[in-house]
């Protein structure tokens, strides 16, 4: 009686290790730094990078020289509807929808991009800022998951955040109709209202 011939078991082939391109790792740095710098929590690092949580946090402690803030990111859209802040969000979404249509680019460049640029205007009215980068960033997630959007002004034609069942025929932006705490001669995000 003859014994078969049984082939030893072959072992499965191991994937090819993913070339780590040092070129990519040193564009996530960079861009990382950049975050860091314009205020971002390490939240958005952890979602805009391929970064790992360890490298990331040694790397946010080495930029702002200090640990990351604890808790959570903003997560109620409300925020951006209030008189001022909305103003100034509505500022920052229309400066990145017109970057987004006007160059190409990863969604976070435009990011990037469209806060220095919104940082420049109001701080050119001797304004401070009220939209940090990471509320910036939660804006753009809002309104990517349709739970914010743009409705035009009916008087003044400007485009402001809103929720999307705003009634745009009958919609009157914050600057064009100010709550009564505003008051005569105060400014409503560094524009006056006249």
């Amino acid at each position: 009686m003859t014994t078969p011939i049984v082939n030893p078991p072959v072992a499965p082939k191991k994937p090819a290790m993913a070339h780590k391109s040092i070129v990519n790792e040193s564009r996530e740095i960079e861009r990382a730094v950049t975050l860091i710098e314009l205020g971002a929590r390490l939240q958005v690092l952890e979602s805009e990078t391929t970064l790992s949580y360890e490298r990331l946090l040694r790397l946010y402690k080495e930029v702002a020289g200090r640990s990351p803030s604890k808790g959570q990111l903003p997560f109620s859209t409300d925020w951006f509807l209030t008189w001022q802040e909305n103003i100034h969000s509505s500022l920052f979404l229309n400066i990145y929808e017109y970057l987004s249509k006007s160059s190409a680019g990863d969604d976070i460049d435009m990011l990037i991009k469209a806060y220095r640029l919104y940082s420049e205007q109001v701080i050119a009215t001797e304004v401070e800022p009220l939209l940090s980068f990471t509320r910036g960033w939660r804006l753009m997630k809002f309104v990517d998951a349709h739970m914010l959007t743009m409705t035009t002004c009916s008087q003044c034609g400007g485009h402001y955040v809103t929720e999307p069942y705003e009634n745009a025929r009958y919609f009157v932006c914050g600057l064009c109709n100010p709550p009564a705490r505003a008051g005569k001669g105060k400014t409503a995000g560094g524009l006056r209202l006249h």
